[in-house]
């Protein structure tokens, strides 16, 4: 009798509307970057089911997307380049802001800075943020350079003397050179979007002038655990790594203090965005994850969780207060003027600096 109702059992399952089916949400995000709590009271709360898969640099993420029906619902593209990008290419799904009442939470001048790439913000809404710097092991970077060497410049990396003082503790710079040339650039006191033919000399000359002493060029999420060991003294990555990594260093109680220099020449300044593909298998889905995260308690246990802010000024009261208070997660307002936010070069531009990182890597 049963073999005669599977059938019908099935033909009946097919027909039945989404909502009485299992509903999934397909998340691709940077690794260590969610509050695991945030997805299993999702889940707890909506009844939908999270598949959620990482990755560890943007080329990653950005050739998924390319290559199209990546059968993602979330994805975390960083404004600039890859979210301009995809956005340029048609990759991107219109956000429904009437299925998103929590976008009311989202602080207007975070999100008029990406406005720019993203007019109306209509295509995604600003996730966590952060500047690009320099992770050090702080009692090994003074011992070589010196008591009172200034803990605020990228000169402690940049400067060809200090990075052979510095080699034998262990130097890293991520790859990333959407990220590291133009805090390269700005430290010449050059435009940071400057593609002219003279300024990527300059900045490969810079690069080259420390090649030698730089022990590996790793994703970001490499450093992390290196910074945490001890294993590198000097790190250019992402603010968030390196205060990760300074939580870490002091759970594993070795005596390995982390730092993070703020450049005082101007930090890079990021936005990573919380958009849906244009082909996303589960929009609904997508837009009731991203109404969830904006909530002002979500929110700032993300912001517990994996150290970088976030874009919800409500959630402030809400995040511990050694996190809420530390300068290098919530930047003073003096810092931030002083920083930039990069653009994306021209496509011919683009081509030479991928040139240029591909001899950096080499070291020729």
């Amino acid at each position: 009798m049963f073999r005669r109702l599977l059938p019908l059992l099935v033909l009946i399952a097919a027909t039945l509307p989404a909502a009485a089916q299992e509903r999934v949400l397909n998340v691709y995000n940077w690794s260590d970057y969610i509050d695991p709590y945030a997805v299993a009271r999702f889940t707890r709360e909506t009844g939908i089911r999270v598949r959620y898969d990482v990755y560890d640099s943007l080329e990653t993420l950005e050739g998924k997307l390319s290559a199209g029906r990546s059968g993602y619902d979330i994805v975390v593209p960083t404004s600039e380049p890859t979210f301009a990008r995809l956005l340029r290419a048609g990759a991107l799904r219109p956000i429904d802001r009437a299925a998103i009442p929590n976008w009311r939470n989202l602080d207007a001048t975070l999100m008029e800075r990406v406005a720019g790439i993203d007019p109306g913000n209509r295509h995604g809404a600003v996730y966590l943020w952060g500047t690009v710097g320099l992770g050090i092991r702080v009692d090994r970077v003074r011992a070589a350079l010196g008591p009172e060497v200034a803990l605020d410049s990228l000169d402690i990396l940049l400067r060809p003397e200090n990075a052979q003082r510095l080699a034998r503790c262990g130097i890293m710079v991520m790859d990333s050179p959407t990220d590291v040339l133009p805090s390269v650039l700005r430290w010449l006191g050059r435009d940071p979007n400057g593609h002219a033919a003279e300024d990527l000399r300059a900045a490969e000359q810079a690069l080259m002038g420390i090649r030698r002493h730089v022990r590996t060029i790793i994703a970001s999420s490499s450093i992390l655990d290196a910074l945490a060991t001890g294993e590198a003294c000097v790190a250019l990555t992402y603010s968030g790594d390196v205060i990760q990594a300074q939580a870490r260093a002091r759970e594993a109680n070795r005596g390995v203090e982390v730092g993070y220099v703020m450049p005082r020449e101007g930090a890079q300044l990021w936005f990573d965005m919380l958009a849906i593909p244009a082909d996303a298998p589960n929009p609904d889905a997508a837009h009731a994850f991203i109404n969830f995260l904006l909530q002002p308690d979500v929110m700032a246990g993300i912001t517990n969780h994996v150290r970088y802010p976030n874009a919800v000024p409500a959630s402030r009261p809400l995040v511990d207060e050694a996190v809420r208070n530390d300068p290098n997660v919530f930047p003073p307002p003096e810092a931030l003027a002083r920083s930039f936010v990069a653009g994306t070069p021209p496509r011919e531009a683009e081509r030479e600096r991928t040139r240029l990182w591909a001899r950096f890597k080499r070291g020729r």
